[in-house]
């Protein structure tokens, strides 16, 4: 009936090198120890099997059935899937159940001859086909643990030979990143530490310790577009979290543990390659300390509060494939301590609070500082203090385990045209790329590039607006290109951004030949 698993090489065929889950408990073989194996692929372990057999051998059947019925014959028809059916040639209405009485008083017998019992079997229970779990007994992947194998030395996941240095790094976020020169180089050199530690481990028996960071800026400015750039460029497990969404366990959102769990689905269920990973958590000012409020504060410094251990280094158990420990899924144990993990947020209204600190000194007479003199400086989060961010309303808790705490700078006009012509996948060859496929030249002037800049700035959207900007002002020209394939090059100009004109329309050479054919054909 059932198989003992006992590879002690590791290998499972079918499983791909995932460790077995119990189907009871859903723990993993790691944790759970030895299974058994039962048809149609599902696995109990050895806990289960036992509670099983105790629990089954418990139970009293004859207390179940009234005393009437002859159970051998029920429960080994039950056994089969089919009940013990009697066929009545005189009443083919309902079958009835055969009734073995051994009743020693002759009017039982009578009276219980020939009685229907079709409706009087075991209350409440009915037997499990194991045929009708195969759907439910293959666990994706995404839900599964990797196995390691037994005798198997654990190998760097990293060389330290191929760690990129930090202006390699930089070298390649400057081609998709206008800007941010000194956001660039912290996180380069963040991360270039976090490859050599998680590489060697030690140095000389120093624990080299991490450094986690706070990134501030104002919406718009690169912030999450900065580390999904870094992800597409390195080899190493990154998971980006949402703040907004985690709040104290035992509510409605996700837990604190989430963010690891994402992290483990990063790194396909490898907690070894994931303990060496990078979490961004993005939206990170959305958790500050609610003001004058009198409820619970279950998704501001509770959330918090939550963070501390996993951003210091602890062992927490997070949940396979869901984002609660109360699914049915299996638990991995992760060690956070080699986690680089990277907060960003927008920290609206900070701006306020560092003003407010800078023009203490305020005074009378010739050399007092005006209270004004910081209300149009741009990059106003460059002098933010830890001081400041406290005020805001993070706790000094969570404060002390991101040392290092960086800005980044707002767009001016000139950095938001860079970024519309410059990068790599800038928004401007994105239209000309598919301008191309009908064979369509799409040009802009300068002009045309301080407009949209312009229009931008206005919105205080940051890079944001650009797209949004360009999407408005190249509906028409992408609906009326395809009418005519003439078009040979089409040139936005600031005029037609402005609304004061239209954009430069080109005929293609051959079409400009032959109108001119035709028209030294009427001439003649």
């Amino acid at each position: 009936m059932s198989e003992y698993n006992n590879n002690k090489n590791g290998t499972d065929d079918g499983q791909n090198g995932y460790e077995d889950v119990c189907f009871i408990c859903h723990r993993p073989e790691s944790k759970a120890g030895r299974m058994f194996k039962l048809p149609n692929n599902i696995c109990v372990c050895d806990d289960c099997m036992h509670k099983t057999m105790d629990s089954m051998s418990q139970l009293n059947f004859q207390g179940m059935m009234p005393p009437f019925y002859d159970y051998s014959g029920m429960m080994n028809e039950t056994s089969k899937g089919n009940p013990p059916v009697k066929e009545n040639k005189d009443d083919t209405s309902e079958p009835v159940l055969e009734v073995n009485d051994t009743s020693d008083e002759p009017a039982k017998k009578d009276q219980n001859k020939g009685k229907k019992a079709v409706n009087q079997g075991f209350p409440n229970i009915s037997f499990i086909n194991l045929a009708d779990l195969q759907n439910m007994s293959g666990v994706p992947n995404r839900q599964k643990i990797k196995k390691k194998k037994e005798g198997e030395q654990s190998k760097p996941i990293i060389n330290i030979k191929d760690i990129p240095a930090p202006h390699k790094i930089k070298a390649q976020l400057d081609e998709y990143v206008v800007g941010q020169e000194h956001a660039k180089k912290v996180i380069s050199v963040a991360v270039y530490n976090h490859y050599k530690r998680v590489a060697t481990g030690t140095m000389d028996d120093i624990e080299i310790e991490k450094s986690n960071m706070l990134m501030i800026g104002p919406t718009g400015c690169g912030k999450t577009y900065l580390v999904k750039t870094l992800a597409r460029l390195l080899d190493v497990p990154l998971a980006i979290a949402d703040a907004t969404s985690l709040t104290e366990a035992g509510y409605i959102g996700d837990d604190i543990e989430s963010v690891v769990t994402k992290l483990l689905a990063a790194a396909d269920n490898d907690v070894e390659k994931a303990e060496s990973g990078i979490v961004f958590i993005d939206e990170i000012d959305k958790i500050a300390k609610k003001k004058n409020t009198n409820s619970r504060d279950v998704s501001g410094e509770s959330v918090q509060q939550g963070l501390l251990k996993l951003l210091e280094g602890s062992e927490i158990e997070v949940p396979v494939g869901a984002n609660s420990k109360n699914a049915m899924v299996p638990l991995a144990t992760v060690n956070t301590k080699n986690i680089l993990f990277i907060c960003g947020g927008a920290f609206p209204g900070l701006e306020e609070i560092i003003k407010q600190r800078l023009s203490k000194q305020t005074g009378i007479g010739y050399q007092a500082e005006l209270k004004d003199r910081f209300d149009k400086d741009k990059n106003i989060h460059s002098r933010v203090t830890v001081e400041d961010v406290r005020k805001y309303g993070m706790i000094p808790e969570f404060i002390g385990r991101l040392p290092i705490l960086f800005t980044l700078d707002g767009l001016t006009k000139e950095s938001l045209v860079k970024i519309l012509k410059e990068p790599k996948n800038a928004i401007l060859k994105q239209y000309q790329k598919l301008l191309e496929l009908d064979e369509v030249k799409l040009e802009f002037d300068e002009g045309s590039l301080e407009a949209i800049a312009e229009k931008a700035l206005k919105k205080e959207t940051g890079a944001r607006a650009l797209r949004a900007l360009i999407e408005e002002f190249m509906l028409d020209i992408m609906y009326e290109i395809p009418k005519d394939d003439n078009i040979g090059k089409v040139t936005i100009t600031r005029e037609y951004i402005e609304g004061t004109g239209g954009p430069v329309i080109d005929i293609r050479s051959n079409s400009v030949q032959r109108i001119e054919e035709l028209n030294e054909v009427k001439v003649e």
